[in-house]
């Protein structure tokens, strides 16, 4: 219908499992409130009410990208699941924003300088749409007005009147993004009474600002520079394996949260009944080795983390341990909250730009994309991207490859195949493309003109 739907073929050449998420017991009756958000895909591919539809169909699963250039060309691409939910849950967004000060003396008069910043965020719904809209139309307000707190001191920082600036502004930067995290939880969790239940969602956000890029992740998304065929690392999945200490050592701390069915013990093996009364390997929370302890039936519970890698849960339950919303989430069949298991809270990257080279990007995407896409391979299949087509179609030629790549091709119904012959993702898939090189030049031009007059840096 429209040229940004014809990469539903172009695409062509190239999971989250359903879990019983259950919700709260006055679930039923939240259900007459309306979302806050109406469905929709991100502002910024400006599509109509029949496109968000045709963006739906989970046969085809076009590869969607906008019809006017982000900045500097970034590139983004994104497709629908193929049937685990209704709509795509994946949710993006990106933001321009200035930092703003005025200030006035008898000489001069009044002189407005300014700060410029760049917001790119990708989230990733679950159980519902609810979490991940709200995210992507609220946080880059709740993140500038924790900037506009800071910004007195970012700038006394930047302008070197006092000492080790560069850790500093750092450190009111990432606090910033960490605050604004929190208080984005902290307002879905109001609002649950207000509107439809809301799900949950993972966060992944890059802030540029100043020089820097800042990545900050609460979920398993991900972000990786690359250059050439070489990538570094942006980000760090937040999932049961790898939060299994915290976890673990939280159920140990307060016992009450896990209900009658839940241990915080590990056992070599799963314990049964016909082994109660015989010795069993087992550890605590905060055990590194391991004990012997002789089974009692109260170490036939259910560990507070099942399975391991990809099929990880919470409480049987959620394969993420950080974002946003679930605050109405129960363990499947037991009923106990989860919530207090999961945090919003995220860990923060800091890269400095002035070192990037000429082809460096920032790749950001759900999870539908790395669960099939390592990290080489992306770099590789971005690279090819970037030395082949011109530089207003290079980054969203690069998305639309990532995407189509991890998507694979239709074999038979609903069924999507790599070109390796593997399953293909079969999730929803989410990705930003991000040259990061202009925004050196756009910092270093912006810094030249401050230092050359430091009142009266007027990105307007």
């Amino acid at each position: 219908m429209l040229n940004r739907f014809k990469s539903a073929v172009i695409g062509a050449v190239t999971g989250i499992e359903v879990n019983g998420l259950n919700s709260g017991p006055d679930i039923n009756q939240k259900n007459h409130l309306a979302p806050k958000f109406p469905y929709g895909r991100p502002h910024f591919l400006n599509l109509e009410d029949e496109e968000v539809q045709m963006s739906a169909d989970h046969r085809l699963r076009p590869i969607i990208h906008p019809s006017k250039p982000l900045p500097y060309y970034a590139g983004y691409a994104e497709c629908v699941n193929a049937g685990k939910s209704k709509w795509n849950e994946d949710q993006a967004v990106y933001r321009l924003g200035v930092l703003t000060k005025i200030t006035t003396n008898d000489i001069m008069g009044p002189k407005k300088y300014t700060i410029p910043y760049t917001y790119y965020g990708i989230f990733d719904g679950h159980a519902g749409v609810g979490a991940a809209l709200c995210a992507a139309n609220q946080l880059h307000h709740i993140l500038h007005e924790k900037l506009v707190d800071a910004q007195d001191d970012i700038w006394l920082e930047f302008s070197g009147k006092q000492q080790a600036q560069s850790k500093s502004r750092d450190l009111l930067i990432v606090g910033a993004l960490e605050s604004a995290f929190q208080e984005m939880d902290q307002l879905i969790a109001e609002d649950r009474n207000k509107y439809q239940a809301a799900g949950g969602c993972t966060a992944l956000v890059s802030l540029i600002i100043l020089g820097r890029l800042y990545v900050a992740n609460a979920g398993d998304s991900r972000a990786v520079i690359c250059n050439g065929e070489e990538y570094q690392p942006m980000s760090v999945d937040f999932t049961p394996e790898n939060e299994r200490d915290r976890i673990r050592r939280l159920a140990e701390e307060q016992p009450a949260l896990l209900g009658k069915e839940f241990t915080f013990r590990e056992y070599i093996r799963q314990p049964k009944s016909v082994d109660l009364g015989k010795p069993i390997m087992y550890r605590n929370a905060h055990m590194k080795g391991w004990a012997y302890k002789t089974l009692q039936p109260e170490d036939l519970k259910m560990p507070v983390i099942t399975g391991h890698g990809k099929r990880s849960r919470v409480m049987g339950t959620i394969g993420v341990t950080r974002g946003f919303g679930d605050h109405d989430l129960l363990a499947v069949y037991q009923k106990t909250p989860i919530k207090p298991f999961l945090s919003p809270h995220p860990e923060v990257q800091v890269h400095r730009l002035d070192k990037t080279e000429k082809n460096e990007v920032l790749v950001m995407g759900t999870d539908g994309l790395w669960d099939v896409i390592p990290g080489s391979k992306a770099a590789e299949i971005a690279c090819k991207a970037l030395s082949i087509f011109s530089e207003k179609e290079r980054y969203v030629s690069a998305a639309t490859c990532l995407v189509g790549s991890a998507r694979g091709s239709l074999v038979h119904e609903h069924s999507w195949q790599l070109k390796t012959g593997k399953q293909a993702s079969v999730d929803d898939i989410s990705v930003f493309v991000i040259p990061l090189f202009y925004y050196k030049e756009e910092h270093e031009d912006w810094k030249s003109r401050y230092l050359a007059n430091p009142m009266d840096c007027d990105e307007n």
